[in-house]
């Protein structure tokens, strides 16, 4: 039987990844029972990692890859550098790669870093050998960043701002506090390891572990961990099936601190038209789920016919309640209440509102009670 050979190693790639790794883990601990660390190695360390991070999540990510916003020039001169300074390639590559990764999300053959091939594969394996071969330079799915002259500029200039930046900082930082090697271990290689790896949990853990409370259609998940170790971008079951939302977390209590920095700078004129998914797509898309998730149930109750269309009749009143709420809620924000007629139908508008939200909070509470015990539904 003929095995398949596999791809070439990439060995520039290999030797990064292991040089770095070895450097953060190995150097870092050695130098600091020999030498110590300091407040300013902390701080900046910190610092840094955050400006990394947050180039790939505002910038990279829900800025270029998914067009989620719009960001004045400055803005994206800054997550063109923070992005050189994380190394994960250009602007333009990155996109490449998440835009495909999107669109064929688990296809082993098209997906770039597809979970389905195992997680190696998925976190790092996939950009140690050449798998992609020809495609690599195929940025057909980019052809819009291709006008902007910010990531044009950035992916000409890439190795240079990359080194620049990589070895700048950190050297530049040694001067300033009399440790060169120190800052050099703790915003250079430790710093690059971090940015690295928690990214690619992304691509990784993201699709292994955590829940699904909005789609079963691909493997991402939601993983409340991960949002804290990402910058917020571990809601990712959510993101898959709504990529083209600002936000990742969308509850107030969700730590996303990507939204936060996109919202703040809408604040500040920095970004505008920031794209949100509506609450009745939202909401019809968990309560599908969670009627999905009941069949497996259901079909092994006694009954199950009886219990399912008890189940899809209550599941269709609740969305066309939400989509009439939705509705005229938005209606209402729309409106201007220029003259007396106008204030008189807002303020009936309000009263349906109120009644409308009282019952979908009943509603809400039978349709869990029904999760609950679908048994219920047979009485």
């Amino acid at each position: 039987m003929q095995t398949q050979s596999k791809p070439p190693i990439l060995w520039a790639n290999l030797a990064l990844f292991v040089g770095t790794f070895v450097l953060a883990t190995a150097g870092v601990i050695l130098y600091g029972f020999h030498s110590g660390y300091s407040a300013p190695h902390w701080i900046w360390l910190i610092i840094c990692f955050s400006f990394c991070g947050l180039s790939i999540t505002a910038g990279y990510h829900r800025l270029w890859s998914h067009k989620s916003y719009q960001a004045h020039f400055f803005l994206r001169a800054i997550f063109a550098i923070g992005g050189a300074f994380a190394l994960q390639n250009s602007v333009l590559h990155w996109s490449s790669d998440h835009r495909r990764h999107h669109k064929y999300v688990d296809d082993n053959d098209k997906d770039p870093y597809s979970a389905k091939r195992g997680f190696w594969f998925s976190h790092i394996g996939w950009m140690l050998r050449e798998y992609q071969g020809e495609s690599y330079s195929d940025y057909r799915h980019c052809r819009d960043l291709q006008r902007d002259p910010i990531v044009m500029w950035q992916h000409k200039h890439y190795v240079a701002l990359a080194l620049a930046t990589n070895l700048g900082i950190p050297f530049l930082l040694g001067v300033i506090y009399g440790d060169i090697i120190g800052f050099m271990l703790m915003v250079g290689a430790l710093r690059l390891v971090l940015s690295h790896h928690t990214t690619f949990f992304i691509n990784s853990l993201a699709h292994v572990w955590g829940s699904q409370p909005y789609t079963t259609k691909n493997t991402a998940r939601d993983n409340h961990l991960l949002a804290l170790l990402t910058f917020g971008e571990g809601y990712h079951n959510y993101h898959h099936l709504f990529e083209s939302d600002y936000r990742n977390g969308i509850r107030w209590w969700q730590f996303d601190p990507t939204k936060w920095l996109i919202k703040s700078a809408s604040w500040l004129g920095l970004a505008q038209n920031l794209r949100t998914v509506s609450n009745f797509k939202i909401e019809k898309a968990k309560l599908t789920q969670q009627f999905q998730q009941a069949k497996t149930n259901i079909i092994a109750l006694p009954n199950p016919e009886k219990i399912l269309a008890t189940f899809e009749s209550e599941l269709q009143q609740l969305l066309e309640k939400l989509q009439e709420y939705e509705t005229l809620k938005q209606s209402m924000i729309a409106s201007a209440c220029s003259s007396v007629k106008e204030k008189y139908e807002q303020a009936l508008v309000k009263v349906r509102l109120e009644q409308l939200d009282l019952y979908l909070t009943e509603k809400k509470q039978q349709w869990q009670n029904l999760l609950d015990n679908p048994r219920l539904a047979a009485i």
